[in-house]
């Protein structure tokens, strides 16, 4: 394998082939394959480098070779298509005159790469010449040298067409190789390499001293930092963290999230060496902090990223810390963001900082369907699907049980990508979708007795049938009347056009509002008419959820009170910019395997029936919610205050429903399709055990995801909304607001020691002339209680240096 050190290029060996395997199946290999091979040729340059001819040369150029190979490489180019195939076969009929080591198709699928035994007696020309005649087709001119290296491919059967366990056969070189790997600058220590790694311990006391101690600190778990390097491009790496964290001191409710952001960062400027990743954060500040005050497992961390997608190019925040560092090209030039990339939104944020792939079943099928771009909002839109197949549980969020009730908005412009997410909605509720069409086939039957009856004296009696997916284009009455049939289980809405809920509820908002916030908490609902023809309604439990999709001026139409806290009980997502992204070759599409993964996860989840506390899940969501407290209280941000309380409900429902689907898969795995749903049936509390398992380091990151971008997705439609309502003469307790980010705070601003003017004056330029004395006074009493300043004789106010605050 190749790679580079101080400009030069090295080779070391690959000593297995679970680590070769491994080295061409990286998520990173296979995205830079399918750029390639879409068109985007210059990426050829970014795969994974294999040379297969190696032996002492007279020109010096191989320096520190000693032995020759016992193989060749061999490259067979500009084939014409219809010829491909007779090629393949000839090679594989040949396989063992000519001792076929390997065969891979090229990079642009445009030829072979072979590789075959070394015939020792013959210079490397002569080789590759004998090859040549023995296949009868002719080799690449260009690429008979020995230090010529091949662009390799994956992995796949598609690509990797033959490999033969001989090629890895040099047992001397195994040891030797596994010896300086361990001192190695440019150690590629793969998570899928580990378990294949040669054990040599009882050759380490042969290392020189300056390379062979290891870091004895358990906590640090890691090798000595002077065995990696210390820059990228000749700038430390050290001054791109610094850079990429901004000069700000990361909170200790921070730390954990942002290590594993940084790490998944670090990984396209280290050729995702593990052991040099693990390096770099074990040098910088906040990560030591974690170490010593938790005794944290940074090789975790990096092993966690590590199992993140790997992206085509630099994720934009890395581009900008390498920009402000100095980082500069090969060319000299300053890297700069691609200009066809789309804007850095919050919904990229969640594609790099979670790992799909370790998404459960269900979830993870919905995302591949609609594309990683789309994930956040077809999450967002199948959660309200999940709680409502999982109508029996219960989950205890601040000591009330209630329901997994969630009601979702899914914003976006006109060809935005919303539809995609309709057909997998379909898919989560096509069980149920099932039966509620046998209950309407009974309901038109009966309309059909009723009119054949219509001047008789007996009536058929209307049936009351449970039907749960529920139209939105319907009277207030009918809905009420449908709600309370579903025998005490959820029902569930869904419209691809939120305007339908406008145009239908126009006059009577109010009563949808009232509607759906009562579902939220899972309330009772009462409706009585003064007719004894007219629908009453009486329900103890009103449950009901529902997902919506339109643009963002429907959203204003849904949503037209902006204090009663029907917008705060809504999960909004929002749909990336596609406005100048090109048209996909082969767009994102639902398959029948993904609608049959959906299914069998859609039908294991009601036989999920009881009530669950879950303690991780609840001190994650008490963590985040108590780090927005301080953050909002330091700007007295009362809108973003009040706002992360729902949230925070919201999203531990939102995960809960998450790891609901992983017990379900697991359930699978172990089981199969048939015997899951026996076990959950004759094991009725087995569901509850595993729950409880469920919470993964994980699925608990994603809640921080989850969470950040709900109350800012909310903030960015509302906050001026919602000022604007708060500052009404209509509304009491009004006052005027600015949008300030949380590091302009007035807190911020102020000096560590100030007097009550200066806090007077930075209220009003950060709020508004409107602040009076009062309100200033008040703001300062709220800091010293929670023990952010104290009150010094001479009447002034100093900033606690300790932001450990009291609770």
């Amino acid at each position: 394998m190749i790679y580079y050190k101080d400009g030069a290029k090295m080779m070391r060996p690959v000593l297995t082939r679970e680590e070769y395997l491994a080295l061409r199946g990286s998520n990173k290999q296979q995205a830079i394959l399918k750029a390639v091979r879409e068109g985007d040729v210059k990426q050829k340059n970014r795969l994974t480098q294999m040379n297969y001819s190696c032996l002492p040369n007279e020109d010096g150029t191989l320096k520190g070779s000693t032995r020759m190979s016992t193989t060749v490489g061999m490259d067979i180019d500009h084939i014409e298509a219809e010829q491909m195939q007779p090629l393949r076969e000839s090679i594989l009929q040949k396989a063992d005159e000519l001792g076929l080591l390997m065969l891979e198709t090229s990079a642009r699928k445009a030829g072979y790469h072979l590789v075959f035994k070394r015939r020792p007696e013959l210079t490397q020309e002569e080789n590759l010449k004998w090859a040549s005649e023995l296949l009868q087709v002719a080799y690449d001119e260009g690429a008979k040298d020995i230090t010529r290296v091949f662009f390799t491919t994956t992995a796949d059967e598609e690509n990797l067409l033959f490999l033969k366990d001989e090629i890895f056969t040099n047992e001397e070189l195994k040891v030797k190789a596994a010896i300086e790997r361990e001192k190695s600058e440019a150690c590629f220590n793969y998570p899928e390499c580990e378990q294949a790694r040669p054990k040599v311990k009882s050759e380490k006391s042969k290392l020189p001293p300056d390379n062979s101690q290891v870091a004895t600190d358990s906590k640090l778990s890691t090798l000595n930092s002077q065995l990696y390097p210390k820059e990228y491009h000749g700038v430390p790496y050290a001054k791109i963290v610094e850079a990429w964290l901004g000069n700000k001191k990361v909170k200790e409710g921070d730390r954990h999230r942002t290590s594993l952001y940084l790490a998944d960062h670090l990984r396209y400027i280290t050729e995702n060496d593990a052991g040099l990743i693990e390096n770099i954060l074990c040098e910088t500040p906040f990560v030591q902090e974690i170490i010593k005050e938790r005794d944290e497992n940074v090789a975790q961390t990096v092993k966690s990223a590590q199992g993140y997608d790997f992206y085509k190019n630099i994720p934009k925040k890395m581009r900008e810390a390498l920009k402000a560092a100095g980082v500069t090209d090969d060319d000299g030039d300053v890297i700069e963001e691609p200009a066809e990339e789309a804007e850095d939104d919050n919904s990229s944020f969640f594609t790099l900082h979670s790992s799909f792939k370790k998404l459960p079943q269900g979830v993870r099928d919905s995302i591949d369907a609609v594309g990683h771009n789309l994930a956040m909002p077809v999450v967002t839109a199948i959660c309200p699907c999940i709680g409502t197949l999982a109508t029996g549980v219960s989950l205890d969020v601040h000591g009330q049980k209630r329901g997994l009730n969630l009601i979702s908005y899914i914003a976006g412009d006109f060809a935005s990508g919303k539809g995609s997410i309709d057909p997998v909605v379909n898919a989560w509720m096509g069980e149920v979708q099932v039966l509620d069409k046998m209950y309407q086939m009974q309901e038109d039957e009966w309309r059909a007795k009723k009119q054949a009856a219509r001047n008789k004296k007996e009536q058929p009696e209307e049936p009351k049938l449970p039907v749960r997916c529920l139209t939105l284009n319907n009277t207030v009455a009918k809905l009420a009347e449908r709600l309370a049939n579903t025998e005490g289980k959820h029902a569930f809405s869904f419209t691809p056009e939120a305007d339908t809920v406008a145009q239908k509820w126009k006059s009577t908002m109010s009563d949808f509002s009232v509607m759906l916030r009562q579902s939220y908490d899972g309330s009772r609902y009462d409706r009585e008419a003064k007719s004894a023809d007219a629908v009453n309604v009486h329900i103890d439990k009103l449950l009901w959820n529902v997902c919506m999709c339109g643009t963002p001026d429907a959203l204003y139409r849904v949503v037209t009170n902006y204090t009663d806290g029907f917008q705060s009980r809504i999960a909004i997502a929002r749909t990336p910019d596609n406005t100048f992204a090109p048209l996909e070759d082969k767009p994102n599409v639902l398959t029948p395997r993904q609608t049959e993964r959906i299914q069998q996860i859609a039908h294991l989840l009601p036989l999920m029936q009881g009530e669950v506390v879950l303690p991780k899940l609840e001190a994650r969501g008490r963590e985040w919610l108590e780090k927005i407290r301080l953050e909002t209280m330091k700007n007295d941000d009362r809108v973003k205050a009040r706002e992360r309380i729902r949230t925070c409900v919201t999203t531990q429902r939102m995960v809960c429903c998450l790891m609901l689907c992983r017990v379900a898969e697991q359930l699978i795995q172990k089981h199969g399709y048939n015997g899951a749903e026996q076990q959950l049936k004759t094991h009725p509390n087995l569901w509850k055990e595993m729950l409880l398992k469920a919470q993964t380091q994980q699925l608990l990151d994603i809640y921080d995801v989850l969470a950040d971008y709900l109350i800012e997705t909310a903030l960015y439609f509302f906050r001026d909304r919602i000022e604007n309502a708060f500052m009404s003469r209509d509304y009491a307790g009004s006052r005027d607001r600015h949008r300030m980010g949380k590091n302009d705070s007035i807190f911020e601003r102020l000096d560590v020691e100030f007097a009550f003017e200066h806090a007077m004056q930075h209220s009003i330029a950060v709020k508004g002339a409107s602040v009076s004395r009062n309100t200033v006074h008040q703001m300062l009493k709220n800091w010293k209680k929670q023990g952010l300043v104290v009150q010094t004789e001479a009447g002034r106010y100093r900033k606690v240096e300790s932001l450990e605050c009291r609770v």
